[in-house]
């Protein structure tokens, strides 16, 4: 088994301090020591946090000179896009919902819209 592979992505950004690397590292590549600063824990514990991440495939990294620099490999976050889009679909109905709830003028029974079923694959 590859290590890219090792560490399930949704195991990976459980984690806040795993969650917040990653938002570190989307808008720059970034260092140890420069990530570390962000946070009130060692550089060790960066550095295992480092390591589950780039175990799941979500960070690479490579060394400049005596530095290993970290960058975000943002594909392997649409496994958890798709699993999010999936559902949407209720959240959507819901929202459909409260504002034809809202929206009516009289008080007699509701009558309610029919909800959507949207299969977000085919989107």
């Amino acid at each position: 088994m590859s290590s890219a592979a090792k560490v399930d992505v949704f195991q990976a950004v459980a984690d806040p301090t795993r969650r917040t690397l990653l938002k570190l590292l989307g808008k720059q590549e970034l260092s140890v020591a420069q990530m570390t600063g962000h946070f009130s824990i060692s550089r060790t514990a960066v550095n295992k946090h480092l390591h589950i991440l780039s175990q799941a495939g979500l960070v690479s990294h490579h060394k400049v000179g005596r530095e290993t620099r970290y960058q975000l490999q943002p594909d392997k976050l649409r496994e958890l896009q798709n699993w999010v889009n999936y559902f949407e679909q209720f959240w959507d109905n819901k929202l459909a919902m409260l504002k034809f709830l809202v929206e009516q003028d009289d008080e007699s029974e509701p009558v309610f819209p029919p909800l959507r079923l949207v299969d977000r694959e085919k989107e």
